[in-house]
């Protein structure tokens, strides 16, 4: 989802590489838990955050949608996002002590906060949102630790790879007038990337790749959609 904001008014003004120094340490978020309240449908999850939860939770994509996860229209393509519950419009992940039940495998989104990610030329920066989380005090953190993503390198490529794809659908989606063309072509892309389940375990045993069964329902997706422009 992009957002036309002027980072002068909601960040320090600065844009950050994952080896750069940031003030986001914030002591482990001390019991604090205001960042997963009242997020509305802004959590988004890529491919590789339901990897991680069907892995994490030994779930399909389909148990998910019972509860925790929910679909809507971003940019006119369909895509999944973490649901609000209860009075409090709270994370159905979060514990009775109102801590992460998933937090060591928590959504990029989650991960980044109060990070967020400006991009340009096929790549994308890092910029903190400075009005977005009350802790005070914080401490400067490397950006790649705050962060906690392994292999962050190949997550980084693909998190460009798949906006940048996102992008092209949507822009498929504004020009045409199509309906059953749009429609098609969500179902496809809801099928295809996260409906279809992902291996979590290699037939060695070993963790399974995610990275190499992404890219190739990237490259039959990108042969598949050419097909709509």
């Amino acid at each position: 989802m992009e957002r036309e904001i002027d980072l002068n008014q909601v960040s320090d003004g600065k844009r950050y590489t994952a080896n750069d120094m940031v003030k986001v340490g914030c002591g482990d978020c001390a019991g604090c838990s205001l960042c997963c309240h009242e997020m509305g449908k802004s959590i988004i999850l890529d491919p590789y955050d339901i990897f991680n939860l069907e892995k994490g939770m030994d779930v399909s994509f389909e148990k998910l949608m019972e509860t925790q996860v929910e679909l809507n229209v971003v940019d006119g393509i369909i895509q999944p996002n973490l649901k609000m519950q209860g009075k409090a419009k709270s994370c159905g992940f979060l514990n009775r002590q109102g801590r992460c039940s998933i937090h060591a495998f928590r959504p990029g989104f989650c991960r980044m906060f109060p990070l967020g990610r400006i991009y340009e030329e096929n790549s994308f920066q890092y910029f903190l949102q400075i009005h977005e989380c009350p802790y005070p005090n914080k401490t400067k953190v490397k950006v790649k630790k705050w962060l906690g993503t392994p292999d962050l390198l190949k997550y980084e490529a693909y998190i460009s790879k798949w906006h940048y794809f996102l992008k092209d659908m949507q822009k498929i989606v504004k020009e045409t007038q199509n309906d059953i063309i749009i429609k098609n072509l969500n179902l496809y892309l809801l099928n295809q990337f996260y409906i279809k389940p992902y291996d979590t375990v290699s037939q060695g045993g070993q963790e399974a790749d995610f990275y190499g069964q992404f890219y190739e329902r990237f490259q039959e997706a990108e042969t598949v959609t050419r097909t709509y422009k």
